[in-house]
Order: C-alpha cells, then structure tokens, then sequence
C-alpha cells in the first residue's frame, strides 16, 4: 500500500500593516513601549524581533508613538546596522511604560487576535489530517496488535475525533495513545499569545510544544523559502497527557495575579494535536464529571473559557481527545456521557501466540536467551493459576526481574524454572491478612 501524502499545512500569512493586525492601537503602542523599557531596546530592526512583527509594521508603530512624544530619535545613526536610525523613550515614554507595566506586566511577541487565531485554527485542523494503515503501522511498529485493533484505531484516529480506551490494565493503552501521537507527522503554527477583550492569554509553552527545527535558507535559490507570521511558533501537532492529577480547575484560563495575564489551559494548549485522559477514574472528580466539562467541546469544536471579571467567551476546540481507562465504560458513565464519545476501543491483553512473540522480543532485546523448558514451566504451571489471562506488560516485568536475579547472583544471563518462579513471586502479591 503506497502511503498517502498529506498536504502541508497553511501558514498564517504575516501582517502588512497596523491596519492588518485588528488590535487596538493603544494595546499595540503599550506593547512596543514596554518592550523598549523592558529590554533597553533602541533600534527598530531589534525591536521588530523582539515583538514578532515585520519593520514595516514596527516602523509604523514607532511613527505613532514618536507622533504622541512617547519616542524620539537619538540623532545618531548605528554603523553596524546599516546606517539605521536609533530610538528613545521620553520622560512621557518612560512614565507611560511604567503605568502600562503597571496594568500588565505582558510585552514582547505581539498578541494575535483570537477571531485571527480561529481562521489558523480551520487551516490547520486536527480533522484535516488524513492517517492510513501504513502511516498507523508504522508508528505503532513497536508494539505487537492484533490486526483488528488497526482496523478500529484507524478511522478512530482519521476523524479527529473523541476515543475512549478500555480494558485491563499494562495492556498498552498508553503505549498506542502515544503511537497515534507518533503517526501524526505534520506541522503546526502555535501562537505565542492570543488577544481577547483587550486581555492577553499566553499559549505556546516549551513544555507541551516541540518546537520544529527551521529549514535554513538556500542562499543560491532564486526563491528564498515562504515566510510566515512570527508572532506564531511552527511546532510538532502537540500531545498533552494527564493521569490521575487532573481536576477540572486545570481546564480553567490561569490568570497571574502579579504579571495580569493569563496562561491558556491544557486544552486550549492541545489545539491542533491530542489530549490524553489517562487512567481515567483515578481523578478525585468523578469520570462523569469530567467527561460533562467535555461535552460541549467534544460537540460543537468550542470551549468555553472565563476571565477574571466572569466574562465568557468562546475558543476553537480542534482537539483529538483519548480517554483511556481500565474500568468497564458502564461502571463510570452513563448513557449519554458515552454516546458523545465517538468511538470506543477495548484493549485486552494478548492471546497466547501474541504473548509469546512479545516475550521473545523482549528477550532479543535485553540479551536474554530463551530456554524452552522455561518457557513450558511459565504456560503450563505458572499462567493456570491466573485463569491463563495474559498481558502485553507482563514479558518485560519477568525478564527484567530474572536479568536482575542473574546479576545479584553473579551469573550469565538465564532462564530457568526456577528463575521463573522467583520472578513470578514479584509480579503477584499473595492474598493473606496481616496481622497489626
């Protein structure tokens, strides 16, 4: 099967003048002073780096606020750049960037506006990435699946939608979520910081987002390569993943008290790529409760979020959301929480054939010779006792165990009976009363 060529993404084109940005002027004239004061910037060629905006636009920028006697020019021309003129801030410059820092400590990389952010959003969805078997396989080509598993995932993965996860636990459902992160290869544009209301919400976080390595330019091609928006960081489609400390305060803006700006919540951070819900039912909130503050995200592809002063507002929710658990769905939701899920997936733990391929491939891997009678003593006495029930975590623990026993013992790396039965011993904690 030939792999399918998914077309790169759009890249949000970079303003041509203030008029482009649709943001208040004032904001913007803050923005800019406050960066000079901040970072005792005097040239318009540093200050258009340090606010992410082309010299044009900054120029522009510059000419107001020199209009409004909050800059001047220093008179002086800087030799090592180009001739170019330098710029100063006035008593009034200096007074209004104090007042400004005052109100928001935020300056640096311009804000896009959010209503900007959204048509970025649309061009770089989550839903317009087209997964085939290949790309999946490939992604997932450490792990042994039945073939059928593909054959839910795939679609699954191709409509962006919600998924739910379920079965036995240390049966890999971490492993493929991160797996569908992997067959994802395209790139995305990550906002910096988005605007709303006036009020900045900073977005890209080094933490959650890769940052893409940039494509040097060719000196020798005619055509130099297609730039786009600074204010934005191209990036890997990023992956969030949360276990048992997830509350729902944490899907909630993080507004800074001190700097008066707000951080974007894990989800607004996930916009283009995947959030993982792992081991669902560990939370102190309840998987319902959790699942309701998803519903109308999962719905209708908006969130709802609030700023300090309760005002309401809504964002893109362009998500891949997985929810992964080792409950039954039925014990932790009710009817209508899993009829919003899309698709839901059981992961169980392999047969015996798929078992034993992972067994031996974990062996290859850690050096560790396979020995038939072993490998008899392990099905034939040890798995009977657990009812013959198998999972995918269960080779790496008993190799590991028995390559530590080795090594305690001072002996080549084996696999015995015996070795078997004392590795066992640690998988396994014996049902007794302890006496207190």
């Amino acid at each position: 099967m030939n792999m399918q060529v998914t077309p790169g993404v759009q890249p949000p084109p970079p303003p041509v003048s203030l008029e482009d940005m649709r943001l208040p002027i004032v904001m913007m004239r803050d923005i800019l002073i406050k960066t000079m004061f901040r970072k005792n910037i005097d040239m318009v060629s540093d200050l258009a780096q340090a606010i992410c905006l082309p010299r044009a636009v900054t120029q522009e920028l510059v000419d107001q606020a020199r209009g409004q006697k909050l800059l001047e020019a220093t008179g002086t021309l800087n030799a090592n750049n180009g001739g170019e003129m330098g710029y100063q801030l006035t008593d009034a410059g200096k007074a209004r960037a104090l007042d400004a820092l005052a109100q928001s400590e935020y300056f640096g990389a311009m804000p896009v506006p959010l209503e900007v952010y959204r048509e970025q959003v649309k061009r770089q969805s989550i839903r317009n990435i087209q997964i085939t078997r290949d790309q999946l396989t490939s992604a997932m080509g450490h792990l042994i699946l039945p073939k059928e598993l593909l054959d839910h995932l795939g679609p699954a993965v191709g409509a962006g939608r919600s998924i739910l996860m379920y079965g036995p636990p240390g049966n890999g459902k971490s492993s493929i979520s991160n797996g569908i992160r992997d067959a994802m290869g395209d790139k995305i544009y990550v906002p910096r910081a988005i605007e709303y209301s006036g009020q900045v919400i900073t977005v890209y976080d080094p933490i959650v987002h890769s940052k893409a390595e940039e494509e040097a330019d060719d000196p020798n091609s005619l055509r130099r390569r297609r730039t786009f928006d600074a204010r934005y960081v191209k990036c890997e489609r990023p992956t969030v993943i949360t276990g048992g400390e997830l509350s729902l305060n944490m899907l909630d803006l993080v507004y800074n008290p001190t700097a008066r700006t707000y951080q974007a919540p894990l989800q607004l951070k996930s916009t283009g790529g995947i959030f993982i819900v792992d081991d669902l039912g560990r939370q102190a909130e309840p998987p319902q409760a959790l699942v309701n503050r998803w519903i109308v995200p999962l719905e209708e592809s908006k969130d709802i979020l609030a700023l300090q002063s309760g005002e309401k507002f809504e964002v893109p929710f362009d998500t891949l959301v997985i929810f992964s658990t080792n409950f039954h769905p039925n014990e932790i939701f009710d009817n209508a929480a899993l009829r919003r899920i899309f698709f839901k997936i059981k992961i169980d733990g392999p047969n015996q054939e798929d078992f034993l391929k992972i067994f031996a491939m974990v062996a290859r891997k850690r050096k560790m010779p396979l020995e038939e009678s072993a490998l008899v003593h392990l099905l034939k006495k040890k798995y009977p006792t657990i009812e013959n029930v198998y999972a995918n975590y269960q080779p790496i623990f008993l190799i590991d165990q028995m390559i530590s026993i080795c090594e305690f013992e001072g002996i080549p790396y084996q696999m015995t009976p015996d070795l078997i039965d004392r590795a066992w011993a640690n998988m396994f904690v014996k049902q007794e009363k302890i006496v207190h």
